[in-house]
């Protein structure tokens, strides 16, 4: 964990703790059907966590379930979080293929926008 914090014009990093991997056994969203950046991380002990935002918790969640797959294999849970914004084969859960989205949006605006400009015959 890392603490943030800025002086002038500089920014700030302290390591505040740290954990291994190997010793976490679930990570809690707490709440899935709610756009909160609360979760928990269990460990020996359970720590409250709070992310920049919802988004970024899930960024969080999806690295770690990535780490976990290529390096250790381990079996830990990962409960309250959508399904459909945790599994990388989704459209919407990287944050690389936001543009797709966007554009996905765009053209059907744009066909939309054509559509209530054309004069019917």
């Amino acid at each position: 964990m890392v603490k943030h914090w800025r002086v002038d014009r500089e920014e700030k990093y302290e390591i505040v703790e740290k954990w291994f991997l190997k010793d976490l056994e679930m990570i809690d969203g707490k709440e899935a059907d709610t756009d909160n950046p609360y979760f928990d991380m269990h460990f020996h002990k359970v720590y409250n966590m709070e992310a920049y935002s919802c988004a970024s918790k899930y960024t969080f969640a999806r690295t770690i379930n990535k780490l976990n797959a290529m390096y250790l294999k381990k079996d830990f849970k990962v409960v309250n979080f959508d399904d459909t914004y945790l599994n990388d084969d989704s459209i919407w859960s990287s944050s690389n293929r936001d543009f797709l989205v966007v554009m996905r949006v765009c053209f059907y605006a744009s066909n939309l926008l054509c559509l209530s400009l054309c004069r019917l015959s």
